[in-house]
């Protein structure tokens, strides 16, 4: 049975669009300083040469009417747990995170698709991260396993040669400098309706509405076990990854933010140090355009869905793609319109999040609260 995007829908705003609407008030509040600030916040983004280090052909970019071309964007979370508390059976320097955003010609419409880490694929040749040897291909592996071997570069042949979409940019975002943009912010609001006590990943979690800081933001965005009404792992856990990312976007973009210089400035500050891109995007004139076309297109009409997954037969623990899969990668490639069966429980980037304290009102929609409770969230 294919578990389709409305089993995953998660509550997720573009994080660069925060990163580069905000970094325009910040350069306007700090005024003629603003130069040398642009500079430092520019100098903080790490800068990644992946489109180099593929090898191999990749996809061409389909013929598509519009006033300008579909853009792409590959948006990846590096967990590499430095510095971070042990935690039993954890692996460095994995991609927990992968998102396509896409962009369509006519700056209408936008969909960011979220894969699951614990998909099992096919990957291609490419090069060692650490040593520059060449890796050869695998036939079954997991999804994240490309970025601990390759990096980005790496998970972009694998996401192309899956898809046959073609990556046109790509933002990695460290998880430890997370914690120091959720900190930046004053935290950020969550919402649990059962404690959680995992002693796989020590982690507790108190039951109900309250901000977050620190540790307690990753523990929250990284908690896979003894949360929701059944152990949905990672699928739970990509969902609330999504809905935490949404509430910290919208905080970054609350006036009490925006006009706060000191706090936009500590925000950016950590933003910019998280992020790692590609040549063509790491200044933050890119990423600023970047965002007025997101915003150009609406927040209202951005949707969050997953690619179609099931159940991958040798091992219940992993997914495989299923059969729709291919038809959603292929109206991406001719940049249609995805119909409502992908999209019908679309998340929506500008859905919110209930603030400190307050008691969530029970979801009209059952299917939508059975949802919410499997992955440990407020209906």
């Amino acid at each position: 049975m294919a578990y389709y995007g409305k089993h995953l829908q998660g509550r997720r705003h573009p994080v660069v669009r925060a990163v580069a609407v905000s970094t325009v008030m910040v350069l306007l509040a700090l005024g003629c300083s603003g130069y040398l600030v642009y500079r430092h916040l520019e100098g903080n983004v790490t800068v990644s040469n992946a489109f180099d280090q593929i090898t191999g052909p990749r996809p061409d970019r389909e013929a598509v009417s519009g006033p300008k071309e579909p853009l792409n964007v590959l948006v990846l979370g590096n967990d590499s747990r430095a510095g971070q508390k042990a935690v039993a059976g954890s692996t460095p320097g994995l991609s927990d995170t992968t998102i396509l955003l896409h962009l369509s010609a006519d700056r209408k419409r936008a969909y960011g698709v979220s894969v699951p880490r614990d998909l099992m694929v096919e990957r291609p040749a490419c090069t060692d991260k650490h040593s520059g040897d060449r890796v050869p291909a695998q036939d079954a592996v997991q999804w994240n396993d490309a970025f601990a071997v390759g990096g980005e570069s790496c998970t972009i042949q694998q996401f192309e040669h899956m898809t046959g979409v073609r990556v046109d940019h790509f933002l990695v975002v460290d998880f430890a400098g997370f914690k120091n943009m959720v900190d930046a912010l004053g935290g950020v609001p969550v919402c649990l309706p059962q404690e959680v006590n995992d002693p796989i990943g020590r982690i507790y979690l108190p039951a109900g509405s309250y901000t977050v800081k620190g540790e307690q933001a990753l523990d929250y965005v990284r908690v896979r076990h003894s949360i929701g009404t059944t152990d949905t792992g990672d699928i739970g856990r990509m969902k609330r990854q999504q809905t935490f990312l949404a509430a910290m976007a919208n905080k970054a973009l609350a006036a009490g933010t925006l006009f706060n210089p000191k706090r936009l400035y500590d925000f950016l500050n950590a933003a910019t140090k998280s992020l790692t891109t590609d040549r063509g995007l790491h200044k933050l004139t890119e990423m600023a355009s970047l965002a007025n076309q997101v915003k150009g297109i609406g927040l209202k009409r951005v949707q969050f869905l997953s690619m179609p997954f099931e159940a991958y037969e040798p091992d219940p623990n992993r997914l495989q793609a299923a059969p729709d899969a291919k038809q959603l990668w292929r109206l991406l490639r001719a940049d249609k319109p995805l119909p409502k069966k992908f999209t019908g429980n679309a998340a929506k980037a500008s859905d919110q999040t209930p603030k400190p304290g307050q008691t969530p009102s029970p979801s009209k929609d059952p299917t939508r609260a059975a949802e919410a409770a499997r992955a440990g969230l407020c209906a």
